[in-house]
């Protein structure tokens, strides 16, 4: 699944060091193909219909068990077959489900990113799942506690509508710039600002 080609990359890592120019804080923008492979979802979908499928056999046929049992088989060898592909599977899944493994996932980055150790608690993650299609932001105590509640969900929606709308280098320049904005409100540049982490784009491929 491919969503940011290598001179979108460029881009978006130029915006990320444009945006921490500006502020003592620091930036870190993830793009991963999926946050969960889902491998159950074919199993269990297709176990709960090839459960279903021999009741009206037995009740209204006079079918050889091994008739209605071979059906069965059949019927879950084909749904399993089908719910494999990956974006029937992904459809399969609830979205509740979906939210909690995006957010998951972003949360193991934030802290394999190293947000969580940057001085003065100033680190911030975007992520995107492409095969979820969601966006967090996730924002260390340091900045998250100084800005309005809101804030972040509003950059989420709005790179969600532009990633949706196919324009998802500028939805990307948009987020960053803001998420920086609000940085660089709270932590301006410091005489000594060291660049803790790297600006480009980290893109995690399944």
């Amino acid at each position: 699944m491919s969503l940011i080609s290598a001179n979108d990359e460029e881009r978006i890592s130029a915006a990320i060091t444009a945006a921490e120019r500006k502020t003592s804080g620091e930036i870190v923008a993830v793009v991963a193909d999926q946050s969960s492979r889902y491998q159950h979802i074919p199993f269990m979908w297709a176990a709960v219909l090839a459960l279903i499928i021999p009741w009206p056999f037995i009740h209204f046929t006079w079918m050889p068990v091994q008739m209605i049992f071979l059906i069965q088989l059949l019927v879950f060898l084909g749904l399993l077959a089908l719910a494999w592909h990956p974006r029937v599977r992904i459809s399969l899944v609830p979205k509740s489900i979906l939210n909690a493994n995006t957010r998951r996932r972003a949360s193991e980055q934030f802290l394999a990113q190293n947000l969580h150790t940057t001085e003065g608690r100033t680190g911030v993650l975007l992520f995107v799942s492409l095969a979820e299609k969601r966006v967090e932001i996730i924002a260390d105590s340091g900045i998250d506690a100084l800005v309005p509640k809101g804030t972040w969900q509003k950059i989420v929606d709005q790179l969600t509508a532009e990633i949706g709308a196919g324009r998802a280098v500028d939805g990307f320049e948009h987020a960053i710039k803001q998420i920086g904005d609000q940085l660089a409100a709270h932590f301006p540049p410091g005489d000594a600002d060291p660049n803790e982490l790297p600006d480009h784009l980290i893109v995690l491929r399944s």
